[in-house]
């Protein structure tokens, strides 16, 4: 099987990337390393106490995202006490998938959401994510909010466009199994794991790996019997009939395969 297609998706990655870190680096310079102090957590809403100020999750939505990237730790989020998930894009309104066949309603636009508590941003196919990592006003929305966010994460290759954005440099982080090598060329440090937590930065490995950050921070935004219970809530108990979900012992055919399938190409 060919290899062409990855050949021309790291092409277009390495020049995207190299595009944009520039930028990105220049506008973060000033404050500092990326990697936050401790964080310190707020005490959220209970469900019967409506005075406390509810913890806002903002999910980035743009043109081209994955669907279970954003929908998994919504999921996962949505129903923990004093906790307020909204899905925010450039304009308020639909916002299409990677394969264009689904929408999903952006209720706020970036403008509508300047200070979210908690930044979610998902991963998506080559040209939803390039997009991204050359949307200023997409990436000077992420730098502003970055700075007052208690927890700031990623789905996916979601990392590369927080990298576009200038925020991982020096940071331990992963994401996407053939995006890889493109956390090095935004100076992050490739870390292995279905999420890594440096900081306040939390980035989740592939697609699904989304659920499992989703869970963790369900846990640290109110407390671990919450996450415990999320986790039953939303049935989580994964039992692949396959066993090729870790491109690590998956074999070389069954990788290529997946990447065509992800990408929309021919087989």
């Amino acid at each position: 099987m060919s290899d062409r297609y990855g050949q021309d998706r790291r092409g277009v990655l390495r020049t995207m990337v190299g595009a944009t870190l520039g930028a990105g680096i220049a506008a973060t310079a000033a404050a500092g390393p990326a990697a936050a102090d401790p964080v310190t957590i707020p005490v959220p809403e209970s469900a019967a106490d409506g005075d406390r100020k509810r913890v806002e999750v903002a999910v980035l939505l743009y043109e081209g995202f994955t669907a279970l990237d954003a929908v998994g730790p919504y999921e996962a989020l949505c129903r923990v006490p004093g906790v307020r998930v909204t899905m925010v894009a450039a304009k308020a309104g639909l916002v299409r998938t990677d394969t264009g066949e689904l929408g999903i309603a952006a209720a706020k636009s970036l403008r509508q959401m300047p200070r979210p508590d908690v930044l979610l941003i998902p991963g998506g196919g080559e040209l939803g994510t390039t997009s991204s990592m050359s949307n200023t006003q997409v990436l000077d929305w992420i730098r502003r909010v970055h700075r007052h966010t208690i927890w700031t994460t990623s789905v996916c290759t979601g990392s590369l466009i927080l990298g576009a954005a200038g925020l991982l440099r020096g940071v331990p982080a992963t994401t996407y199994w053939a995006s890889r090598p493109y956390l090095k060329e935004v100076g992050a440090i490739y870390t292995p794991g279905r999420f890594v937590e440096a900081g306040k930065i939390i980035t989740a490995a592939g697609v699904s790996a989304g659920i499992d950050m989703g869970l963790h921070l369900a846990a640290r935004l109110s407390n671990e019997q919450i996450g415990r219970a999320m986790e039953l809530a939303v049935e989580y108990d994964p039992d692949p009939p396959f066993g090729t979900g870790n491109p690590d012992t998956a074999d070389a055919e069954t990788r290529a395969l997946a990447l065509k399938l992800i990408a929309g190409a021919a087989v």
